[in-house]
């Protein structure tokens, strides 16, 4: 059940939602509950703190534990499902509480900051073949976060985080810098395998050269 106000039974802001879980409950906060506790706004949530996760420095491989399960949530959204559905053992990830609630409390105002400036607009770039888009882009994005580049990381997670914003604000603007930063880091994509290839192509020159 999700998470509302007590006295209007409005679903909370994300920012408050995440605050209120770092404080009540058990030791451990599992992933199931994170679910539950937005409800019908489980995709755009679950997917935002994720991506939140990822535009965290991390050596060379921490993003492919940390983007695979945006794999699994980008690929539910782009089929079209209307509920976040996660396997048990994925629902039974889980960390402490007290941990959850260090990072929260960092990122905390960062969220709010976000939810002051997003609103329900442009309702087109959310609907159903909107969200579906969002879906394929994201699995894309999350692709290229579980590749082990060093650095790589930050444009994807951001593209991906506007993106949750836009699904669980209904915010097509969110959405839209969503395809801007997707757009941006396929550019970075392309340059760097472009510097890749030349790079085998001087060394490759060169090996004949010294043969």
């Amino acid at each position: 059940m999700a998470i509302t106000e007590t006295s209007t039974g409005r679903p909370l802001g994300f920012s408050a939602v995440l605050e209120r879980m770092g404080k009540v409950g058990g030791e451990k906060l599992h992933l199931g509950e994170i679910v539950d506790a937005f409800g019908d706004r489980a995709f755009g949530a679950v997917m935002l703190l994720f991506a939140i996760i990822n535009m965290l420095p991390w050596p060379p491989g921490g993003t492919t534990l940390t983007g695979a399960p945006l794999l699994f949530l980008a690929m539910e959204l782009a089929w079209g499902r209307e509920t976040l559905w996660l396997p048990n053992f994925i629902r039974k990830a889980s960390l402490s509480r007290s941990t959850f609630e260090r990072l929260s409390r960092r990122l905390l105002p960062i969220i709010r900051f976000a939810e002051r400036l997003s609103r329900p607009r442009l309702y087109v770039l959310t609907g159903p073949f909107g969200q579906g888009l969002i879906g394929l882009a994201c699995l894309f994005l999350a692709i290229i976060l579980v590749l082990p580049v060093w650095g790589g990381n930050l444009i994807p997670a951001v593209a991906i985080g506007f993106f949750s914003l836009g699904v669980m604000q209904r915010d097509g603007l969110a959405v839209i810098l969503g395809w801007l930063t997707t757009a941006a880091a396929t550019a970075v994509i392309v340059l760097a395998w472009n510097l890749v290839v030349a790079g085998f192509e001087a060394g490759w020159r060169w090996l004949q050269g010294v043969v």
